[in-house]
């Protein structure tokens, strides 16, 4: 009978602080939400926490197989940008752009991407639900 692969478990604990802001702990870290109904620009709002999941699980994802292929860099930034829709409420589209300070060849580069797209946890649980759609690119 094969095995049941081992299942990653995660914990995060979310505290209304008063009626302009909440506090989100996981492990020993503290992330300040913004949930107050006027905005704050001291704190992510919910949507922008999405946003930001994303961009750590692409960023996190290129960090695992850098490693593994062997590939060099020197920098990985990821810009996100997400269109709301009102009724229903969802994130409508996301668009994305990597960018890699490399000097790896261009086919190095699609493979990085591929990895990014195949293998990143809140990428595929944010894909079906979103139009997602993005480039890797070198810096300039």
């Amino acid at each position: 009978m094969p095995e049941t692969p081992a299942r990653m478990q995660f914990a995060v604990t979310a505290r209304r602080l008063d009626a302009h802001g909440s506090v989100a702990h996981c492990k020993s870290a503290s992330v300040p939400l913004d949930t107050d109904l006027a905005g704050s620009a001291n704190a992510f709002n919910p949507a922008e926490l999405l946003l930001a999941a994303l961009a750590a699980c692409m960023i996190k994802g290129i960090e695992r197989v850098v490693p593994i292929l062997k590939f060099e860099l020197r920098e990985v930034e990821v810009r996100i940008n997400g269109i709301r829709q009102d009724a229903p409420p969802r994130m409508e589209s996301i668009d994305y752009e990597i960018i890699v300070d490399t000097d790896e060849p261009d086919r190095r580069l699609e493979l990085l991407h591929d990895n990014v797209t195949k293998f990143g946890t809140v990428f595929n649980t944010v894909a079906p639900g979103s139009k997602l759609a993005g480039v890797l690119r070198r810096a300039r």
